[in-house]
């Protein structure tokens, strides 16, 4: 199927997050109708996004995947790159 058709099922720990002043926004998924991995991708306010290259077993992985990152390298970690991944 060509991913311009493909849907996703979105967790229920995606939505804003803010910190320092600083919003993002976490986007938790896998294809629709699948048990495959949760990918984690967090947006920034200008539009850019952080894209993991590793996949979560589960969603709450993914989220706490995000607060560890957000802990260990801060929230300011996420602004204003390019579409970057993380391994």
């Amino acid at each position: 199927m060509p991913e311009s058709e493909q849907q996703y099922e979105f967790s229920v720990f995606c939505g804003e997050f803010v910190d320092d002043d600083v919003m993002v926004t976490i986007c938790i998924y896998r294809p629709t109708g699948t048990n495959g991995d949760w990918m984690l991708e967090v947006v920034d306010q200008e539009g850019y996004s952080t894209i993991w290259d590793d996949r979560f077993a589960t969603d709450r992985d993914a989220f706490e995947e995000f607060l560890a990152t957000v802990k260990r390298d801060g929230i300011r970690s996420f602004l204003e790159q390019s579409i970057h991944t993380v391994h």
